[in-house]
């Protein structure tokens, strides 16, 4: 048996790009035959890590394919035809509406994109979802094969990297900071979390900044509209890291007293996870996956009601006790994500379905 991974783009940093590499580290320290294949892969990956996708070798009937789904791609239409045992990892696609006034190439990608989505509802014969709003997603667009759920493998123990030592010397002052990390694109809603400070500064402390780390390589239109919004607001110390280095993320990480999520979509948020395991005290409004994720840890707001975000942040950081509480709950649900358990989760449910003859002996 061979398991192979593939994916049109292999990012360097991102979530499913980080996954990908963590998966295939974890089946070759299982002694696995398996390699990952890109059509495009970020040349910071080592060239015995990951191969072009023209490369790949003529799969057999009893490989085992897993295409990460979260675009349209070529890949799709050769995964439909490939003669092998077909599983999808799906991590969800953006809808569209939300680079609608951003960005042609982007609206246009993910539309054809989510077509591509529903078009492949019988090619697999199994789904790994990595959240349950993944799961109803799928279950939606018509996929009646098995579909299990497994939380995104995130390695922990990349977080023990030295963060970078001139951003804490920077930022090292009595300030209170408020983080939100993510690239810069409509659906994270970063105007709410402008908003959110913008209250928190006026009424609450105006010794206060934010980090808005993430790069809005694409998005520069939003981008623009943000900055007029931060202007016309009057709100200081809003600071954009735009696209940055892993060591100097942790050092925002490592600096944030708060962690303020408004995102509207997300099909799990990995910066929820991470925010748990730096023990930041986390906001966050109940949308898509986010609820799900954050679990009964942290702060979790019914809308984005900026007001009531700002309220929470100096409840928060002025009451002890319920930071306490709050991270107490937060250490708790880190739990679920610990690599081990995942990886463990998603090498059992591989094998039992490679193992199954048939569809319904994976749905036992």
């Amino acid at each position: 048996m061979n398991i192979y991974q593939i994916v049109p783009n292999l990012g360097y940093g991102d979530g499913v790009g980080n996954e990908i590499l963590a998966i295939d580290r974890l089946l070759k320290e299982k002694k696995y035959h398996t390699a990952v294949y890109a059509i495009v892969t970020d040349q910071r990956i080592p060239s015995d890590v990951a191969y072009p996708f023209d490369t790949m070798p003529e799969v057999k009937n009893d490989d085992i394919v897993i295409l990460h789904l979260a675009v349209g791609s070529d890949i799709n239409e050769w995964f439909k035809t490939a003669n092998c045992r077909k599983i999808v990892r799906y991590h969800n696609i953006t809808p569209a509406r939300y680079f609608e006034d951003y960005s042609h190439d982007s609206f246009h990608a993910c539309e054809s994109g989510l077509e591509e989505i529903k078009g492949l509802n019988a090619t697999p014969e199994y789904c790994l979802a990595d959240s349950d709003f993944n799961k109803r997603d799928l279950i939606q667009y018509g996929y009646q094969m098995p579909i299990d759920v497994v939380p995104i493998l995130i390695r922990f123990s990349d977080y023990e990297t030295e963060p970078d030592e001139s951003i804490l010397n920077q930022y090292k002052d009595d300030k209170t900071n408020i983080l939100f990390t993510g690239r810069v694109v409509p659906n994270k809603k970063q105007e709410d979390v402008i908003l959110a400070f913008y209250y928190y500064q006026k009424y609450y402390n105006r010794n206060s900044r934010l980090f808005l780390v993430g790069s809005y390589d694409g998005m520069e239109l939003y981008y623009n509209r943000l900055a007029d919004y931060i202007n016309a607001l009057g709100v200081q110390n809003v600071i954009f890291t735009g696209h940055i280095k892993f060591n100097q993320i942790l050092a925002y990480y490592h600096l944030a007293d708060i962690f303020l999520c408004m995102s509207e979509h997300e099909g799990f948020c990995i910066p929820l996870a991470e925010a748990m395991y730096f023990q930041i005290p986390i906001i966050a409004a109940d949308n898509a996956a986010v609820g799900e994720t954050l679990g009964e840890g942290g702060i979790l707001l019914d809308s984005n009601d900026c007001l009531m975000a700002a309220g929470c942040i100096d409840r928060i950081l002025k009451d002890e006790k319920l930071r306490t509480e709050i991270l107490q709950g937060q250490r708790k649900e880190l739990q679920r994500f610990e690599p081990e358990k995942v990886g463990e989760q998603l090498i059992e449910h591989i094998i039992r379905f490679y193992e199954s003859d048939s569809v319904a002996e994976v749905e036992e």
